[in-house]
């Protein structure tokens, strides 16, 4: 069984700053792709950024520049820092990872949804 546990979001000021941390646990073999999406209310969910397990990073292009994908393999967690954030960002966001577990088949786990509302 593996899990995603997410943390980091809340409420925000417009032009204020956010990181979301995900930790995968469970019988992990690797973990490949790491990312976030987000789905705002009435909107479907979208891909913000996700990157490979050497590195290798993708954006949408409403968060280039403002938002910033790493990970820690060491720890099989992924963060996303943002800055600048915008009403628009207000959304719940859920991370998804790529896991083997036990040397089987790649799966796509996905945390719990963490609320990021951007207010005055």
């Amino acid at each position: 069984q593996v899990q995603l546990v997410e943390s980091g979001g809340g409420l925000v000021q417009p032009g204020g700053s956010l990181r979301l941390s995900c930790a995968a646990s469970g019988r992990i073999s690797t973990i490949t792709y790491m990312g976030w999406h987000r789905q705002a209310p009435g909107k479907q969910r979208e891909l913000v950024a996700r990157i490979s397990r050497g590195g290798i990073t993708n954006y949408a292009d409403s968060v280039k520049v403002r938002f910033t994908i790493s990970r820690d393999n060491a720890r099989n967690t992924v963060y996303l820092r943002m800055n600048n954030l915008k009403p628009e960002d207000t959304a719940v966001y859920y991370c998804n990872a790529d896991v083997s577990s036990e040397g089987g088949p790649l799966r796509n786990y996905w945390g719990q949804g963490s609320q990021v509302t951007v207010s005055s």
